[in-house]
């Protein structure tokens, strides 16, 4: 795997409240590692979560063996949301706070992915290029139940409302997916602050006419900002090399 990742404060916040992490090398019982989380609260309180939940993850990581790679994110995310939770509970200046959450981890051919919230991963090969993730939100349940058309959705007002987040409850749902992938394949993970803001058709120009993960990360940010960078902007993007495989 070869991969980069950058946030940006885009163009309207004061406040950066995404975090990413990054890692083609090994990362305690992963062969690789690749995050993204976009925080939500008060003043301070969305960093906070985000860059806990990451940071967190990555430190408990290196304390487990892999055995099946969801069992071990599960297992790692849902301590990860207990201690934020609690964290909420007791601490005025975190009440309400929470995170988005999407981790990938490539081994041998195929890609493990875990998400909560609407932050997403994208998996290009080819021609090909797919959202591989579903939103946490309200829009993509009414999408979902047939009450609001996809084209719709984009620019609905309760677009940001999302309906599951790490640490706003004692309990966690994540979902999981699984993806193969082949020499020169790519995965793309990022908040909503791109996804908002520049159409699926354009980031797949993007993605799939750069080789170097530093050069699409930077285009992405750049192309956010270009429509308004409304909100922060989290982009990682990794490609796998054919012939490197994971152990």
């Amino acid at each position: 795997m070869h991969s980069f990742g950058r946030t940006d404060i885009g163009k309207k916040r004061n406040i950066n409240q995404d975090y990413i992490f990054f890692s083609d090398e090994m990362v305690g019982c992963f062969p690789n590692l690749y995050i993204v989380a976009d925080g939500m609260g008060g003043h301070r309180a969305g960093d906070k979560a985000s860059s806990y939940a990451v940071t967190r993850f990555v430190d408990l990581a290196g304390k487990e063996s892999l055995e099946v790679p969801f069992l071990t994110m599960g297992k790692l995310i849902r301590q990860v949301n207990e201690e934020i939770f609690r964290m909420s509970e007791t601490q005025d200046q975190y009440a309400g706070m929470g995170t988005t959450f999407v981790a990938a981890t490539v081994i041998d051919d195929t890609v493990y992915v875990m998400n909560i919230g609407d932050s997403r991963l994208y998996y290009c090969q080819n021609d090909e290029f797919r959202q591989i993730t579903m939103d946490h939100s309200l829009v993509e349940e009414l999408v979902r139940a047939g009450e609001l058309k996809r084209e719709e959705s984009r620019y609905h007002p309760q677009k940001n409302i999302i309906t599951r987040a790490l640490g706003v409850s004692g309990s966690l749902e994540p979902d999981y997916f699984m993806v193969r992938i082949s020499g020169g394949g790519k995965i793309l993970l990022c908040s909503d602050g791109l996804s908002n803001m520049v159409e699926d058709h354009e980031l797949h120009k993007i993605v799939s006419s750069e080789n170097d993960p530093e050069k699409i990360v930077d285009k992405c940010i750049e192309e956010a900002n270009f429509y308004g960078g409304h909100d922060n902007i989290a982009v990682v993007a990794a490609r796998y090399d054919e012939g490197r495989r994971q152990q």
